[in-house]
């Protein structure tokens, strides 16, 4: 069962409000909502996905995220990994069915980022779709997908970035929504139990019932049927629209650089006095080099020269920028 966002505009929270700092355009196909106060859920398509961070090497097409990790993709339905070789096609899910569950949303949400990427072809090793913080993997299906099926698996998936967002598993919020749903009991509700006794896969469930437009509830139910249904437990939705609501304990900063395609030295910006290093990934996730931080006026910069760890020229071709942290990302295009 399947349950389960770089050229784009860079945005920043800076004393509450979204400020832009330099900001290239967005990828082309990009698509970038506004989905409640300082947030923002950009959604890359299939075509834009292949076209813009994907590479082929040895053969082999690779999915490079933005943050320089990257995962090998399934193109053929003949594969041994497809198990299920249905209709003999993969069938991505559909830009439009992911804005409309969006627009659908019963609550909305505070001070979260999301980045969603719509795949043309599975993840070998993780087919089903997936989620992490600030991040949504759609995964195509092995037949048409139902608009109601993409509403569904995709809300389920915002979920579980909410949670990553709101609840860290060092704070209190876990045990109170284990208590108000009834799953105290860590023999059975817990992350390596079946799949449907997962805490956060139950969390995922319940944010989809009850935040989740109708659409995205079109069976009536969640995948752990044992479990009251989620309209039935007092103060359970209350709960999750004020998780919804929340400020984010993860907001991810988002990075500005200029320029960017560079020929020369690039510089990285982030509002606030982070000091952390900043590292540079090639497309094979090989590290190239580690930049300082310098602060000045609230806000932090990293000047790259273009250059390897050893002082030789980075070659012409795509490069990843983190923060030792992964709190911020992008990506950066030298030319000749």
């Amino acid at each position: 069962m399947l349950f389960a966002m770089p050229r784009t505009a860079a945005l920043s929270l800076l004393t509450g409000a979204l400020v832009a700092l330099a900001c290239p355009m967005p990828a082309s196909g990009a698509v970038q909502l506004s989905v409640g106060e300082a947030s923002l859920v950009t959604i890359h398509g299939p075509e834009e996905t292949l076209r813009d961070f994907c590479v082929t090497q040895d053969g082999t097409l690779w999915l490079m995220f933005p943050d320089g990790t990257r995962e090998e993709l399934v193109t053929s339905i003949d594969d041994p990994a497809i198990l299920n070789k249905g209709d003999g096609s993969f069938h991505p899910f559909e830009e439009n069915q992911v804005r409309a569950a969006l627009a659908a949303l019963r609550a909305p949400l505070a001070h979260l980022r999301v980045e969603v990427f719509l795949l043309p072809f599975p993840r070998r090793g993780c087919v089903p779709s997936s989620a992490t913080p600030g991040r949504i993997i759609l995964s195509p299906g092995v037949r048409a997908l139902s608009p109601e099926h993409q509403h569904a698996e995709f809300v389920h998936e915002l979920g579980h970035v909410v949670h990553f967002s709101r609840m860290p598993e060092t704070e209190a919020g876990w045990a109170s929504y284990r208590e108000l749903r009834g799953i105290t009991d860590e023999g059975i509700y817990n992350a390596v139990a079946a799949h449907a006794n997962r805490p956060h896969e139950i969390f995922a469930e319940d944010f989809r019932a009850l935040i989740g437009g109708s659409m995205a509830n079109y069976s009536g139910t969640i995948e752990n049927a044992g479990l009251a249904a989620p309209t039935s437990v007092s103060g359970l939705a209350d709960y999750m629209r004020s998780v919804a609501a929340a400020s984010g304990a993860m907001v991810h900063l988002a990075m500005a650089c200029y320029p960017n395609p560079s020929r020369e030295a690039v510089s990285f910006v982030v509002p606030g006095g982070s000091r952390e290093a900043l590292e540079v990934y090639d497309l094979g996730g090989r590290r190239v080099t580690s930049l300082g931080p310098v602060v000045a006026a609230g806000v932090t910069t990293w000047r790259w020269d273009g250059r390897d760890a050893s002082g030789a020229p980075a070659g012409v071709g795509v490069y990843f920028a983190r923060t030792a942290s992964g709190s911020a990302a992008l990506r950066v295009t030298r030319v000749r």
